[in-house]
């Protein structure tokens, strides 16, 4: 007879979605412009999404039937503060009923304070590109905090900050020097009133100057939600793959491994908590990534399917 498998009593078994991508109208958003410019990146624009922000309520009960005792989300900065420095007391109420929601049907809140979009606004003042992001992203999470705090169980300050360094070594996007040339995204500088050179959305950019925005953002991020009610356990999220060598690749394979996922990694000691997202494993030639092997089995996302990453990339 096959012993029952049993996960220890404190363990977390839930979902997660991100805002920008469920809750639908995310118009003050600077996704919202790349999304409707000619010749878009996106296939589709996230419109009404799945309607999450008035349908959460229904959504938050479904999580609870099927047994989950936690939910992951993450809340919109570009609704909270539309404008800069005037924050939005009606949206911040928004998210304290469903953070109430999910306490009422015994589900843990981990709360996402930034899951790759931001306010329109932002990129005029420089995007994540500007020393001045991190201070107005603490700010945001100080606001946010002394407003959400005592109902937060959990806080992940950025989502998956190294995720244009992946899909660029992966060869899925250019580097964003070649990307600002592209028609749709000098539509969408000009969309957002601000020189397609000087252009920088979270998801886009790759260069050193952002590294040093991102860790900063969440340093100080993390010490404006520290700072506020409640006792909130705080860390980063990190699309972390499963790097592995090809034949003559393991010199390539080291280095991809420290630049995808290795340089955030060392920035994070001390915090509470790594969040890990995987996907799937990835193998180094010499010569750079190398395509999954003709027949694998292969997810909705075209990756090879390969669950073993999980492990991996958790060790």
């Amino acid at each position: 007879m096959t012993e029952k498998m049993t996960f220890p009593k404190a363990f977390l078994w839930g979902a997660a979605t991100a805002a920008h991508q469920v809750e639908g109208n995310n118009i003050n958003s600077e996704s919202w412009v790349l999304e409707h410019v000619p010749d878009s990146m996106y296939a589709d624009s996230s419109g009404d999404a799945v309607d999450h922000y008035h349908r959460y309520a229904e959504d938050i009960a479904l999580l609870a039937k099927l047994g989950f005792n936690t939910y992951r989300f993450s809340i919109e900065w570009a609704r909270i503060e539309p404008e800069e420095g005037v924050f939005s007391y009606a949206e911040l109420e928004h998210y304290r009923r469903m953070l109430a929601c999910c306490h009422e049907h015994g589900l843990t809140p981990i709360v996402t304070f930034h899951h790759f979009t931001s306010p329109r606004w932002l990129m005029k003042t420089g995007g994540w590109e500007s020393p001045l992001t991190p201070g107005k992203f603490a700010r945001y999470c100080e606001h946010a905090t002394q407003h959400l705090g005592d109902l937060i169980a959990v806080a992940c300050t950025l989502n998956e900050p190294n995720l244009p360094t992946l899909l660029k070594k992966l060869g899925y996007m250019p580097p964003v020097e070649k990307m600002r040339t592209a028609p749709w995204w000098v539509a969408a500088a000009q969309g957002l009133g601000v020189d397609p050179a000087r252009l920088a959305p979270f998801q886009y950019v790759d260069t050193e100057k952002a590294f040093d925005v991102f860790v900063q953002a969440h340093r100080q991020g993390m010490a404006a939600i520290k700072s506020g009610q409640g006792n909130i356990s705080v860390g980063m999220t990190l699309a972390i793959q499963d790097v592995q060598a090809g034949p003559g690749g393991e010199a390539v394979a080291d280095k991809m491994r420290y630049e995808i996922n290795g340089a955030f990694l060392e920035t994070l000691r001390g915090d509470d908590f790594v969040g890990v997202q995987t996907y799937s494993r990835v193998r180094f030639g010499p010569d750079g990534a190398l395509p999954p092997a003709e027949g694998v089995e292969r997810t909705l996302m075209g990756y090879e399917f390969w669950p073993e990453a999980l492990e991996a990339t958790i060790r």
